[in-house]
């Protein structure tokens, strides 16, 4: 079991303040998902704690199982568990998908121990056909030329094979029509067990019929201001954001 605990974390651009004073605890096992309107710094929090070198952590500490990762390059913190599925995946031209893979497999491997190529592509495979990707995507470069919900399959298939404590997934769902929503859905909920956690950032609750979570979390201007299960994210749906300010307003 491992834990990420997110402790009055401060973020900021430049001069800017954007995430002001988060708490959240994340175990193994569960699934949270943060909602809210546009600007309010979920996908500034998620980001940062991937170690995104654009965003200033100013205050608190994000720790896993007990250890700060802030200190930790980029790299660092993927090796020791944590993995950022991007709202707008990256290409990588020149770089194919099976070499891309390979390699992140073979760097969370310790020193010296060397990838076996037939249980690595068996593995792979296995996979891919989950996700139903074609196989003849592995000689492909990195998303390039992919359309979005190729880009966000291969996102999960990345997440598959590194089989990460937590996932940070930001607006993983959008872009995706309906069949490759409810095929990324099904490769995350494939991945859900006892020791793996995703913290999933989205706008729109139809993802949350996919992959159920165990609590939602309303974030505005910067902080976490109201948590419940799954019925906080269709009374969302139905009633939009305004009832949480003026909650908050008149608190």
């Amino acid at each position: 079991m491992s834990k990420l605990e997110i402790k009055d974390l401060h973020i900021a651009i430049g001069e800017k303040q954007i995430v002001k004073g988060l708490s959240l605890t994340l175990n193994s096992g569960e699934v949270h998902a943060i909602m809210g309107p546009n600007g309010t710094g979920k996908s500034t929090l998620a980001k940062a704690i991937a170690g995104h070198p654009d965003y200033s952590i100013t205050g608190g500490d994000v720790l896993l199982d007990g250890q700060s990762i802030l200190e930790m390059e980029p790299d660092e913190r993927a090796r020791a568990g944590i993995f950022l599925a991007f709202q707008y995946p990256s290409e990588i031209p020149g770089v194919s998908i099976a070499n891309f893979l390979r390699a992140a497999v073979q760097a969370r491997m310790a020193d010296g121990e060397e990838l076996d190529a037939t249980g690595y592509y068996k593995r792979l495979y296995g996979k891919m056909d989950s996700l139903k990707i074609d196989r003849k995507f592995t000689s492909r470069s990195v998303n390039e030329g992919f359309s979005g919900g190729e880009k966000k399959r291969c996102e999960i298939l990345q997440m598959a094979m590194l089989e990460p404590k937590f996932a940070l997934m930001d607006e993983t769902d959008s872009g995706l029509d309906i069949d490759a929503l409810r095929i990324v859905a099904e490769g995350v909920n494939a991945m859900r067990n006892e020791n793996f956690g995703a913290l999933m950032i989205t706008h729109y609750q139809r993802l949350l019929d996919y992959i159920v979570p165990d609590y939602v979390h309303v974030m505005y201007d910067g902080r976490i201001v109201k948590s419940g299960d799954k019925s906080l994210a269709l009374e969302l749906e139905a009633k939009g954001y305004d009832w949480v300010k003026t909650e908050l307003a008149s608190a």
